[in-house]
């Protein structure tokens, strides 16, 4: 049974849970609104942002669906469809556990988690921008354009989250 009590005097926002064994309340922090924007909805607007980069270079590879990623010897250019293919897909390997990690650690330490948030995006669309430009090298090219910001985001909030975590415990 979930019971939504925000709107009874001096709870902010109060979620309960309960069943036959359990009792949970989580008393969300003032700021906390700014996690579930900064690691919620904002890598869903950064990720159909860089979406769209896919599509515009389905178009100019001439990529058709349903491949995800383009044949080398069928499709002409097909290094290049899938430099920005692959740029596209990197925020798909953390952006769960990113998620996860930020709306925990954002209970102990909200506005740190949020910015947190920022700088993950951020990054995702630099490791995006810089792994579809044609001009780098393929080894190194997710990289110069600033893309490991987004793991320094990813571990502070992961900080956050297990600091959080450890507080419950003790």
């Amino acid at each position: 049974k979930i019971q939504d009590t925000r709107n009874q005097p001096g709870n902010k926002v109060l979620f309960a849970l309960s069943s036959a064994k359990m009792v949970l309340n989580i008393n969300v922090p003032d700021g906390y609104g700014f996690v579930f924007l900064g690691c919620g909805v904002l890598p869903a607007i950064v990720n159909l942002f860089i979406s769209g980069s896919v599509m515009k270079a389905r178009k100019k590879y001439k990529v058709e669906y349903p491949n995800l990623y383009a044949t080398p010897g069928f499709h002409k250019q097909a290094d290049e469809f899938n430099r920005v293919q692959r740029g596209h897909q990197h925020i798909f390997e953390s952006l769960s556990d990113f998620r996860a990690v930020s709306f925990i650690g954002g209970l102990g330490n909200p506005i740190s988690c949020a910015v947190g948030g920022v700088v993950y995006c951020l990054g995702n669309y630099l490791y995006m921008a810089g792994y579809s430009d044609n001009t780098l090298d393929v080894k190194t090219a997710r990289l110069m354009k600033g893309g490991p910001i987004s793991m320094l985001a990813f571990f502070v909030n992961l900080i956050c989250a297990v600091k959080y975590s450890i507080s419950l415990i003790m």
